[in-house]
């Protein structure tokens, strides 16, 4: 009987792509690798976030939704 790896299926902390703008209120669309593949999530922003942009998850509120913050790109 193996241990369960929740931080290895958690979003959190991914940097992934916005595929849907993210608007002021409501959510968008981001492309996040996880588990070995990319997965897209409903997310949510404080602020609006255009399609393309680099975001990091910081908050998986559901299966299927989470948190996005932007991405600072070097």
């Amino acid at each position: 009987m193996g241990v369960p790896r929740e931080a290895d299926e958690s979003p959190v902390g991914a940097v992934g792509r916005v595929t849907v703008p993210i608007p002021a209120d409501g959510p968008g669309e981001v492309l996040v690798p996880v588990r070995g593949g990319s997965e897209a999530f409903a997310a949510w922003a404080d602020r609006p976030i255009a399609r393309h942009a680099l975001v990091m998850v910081v908050e998986h509120t559901s299966a299927r939704s989470v948190v996005v913050v932007p991405f600072p790109e070097s």
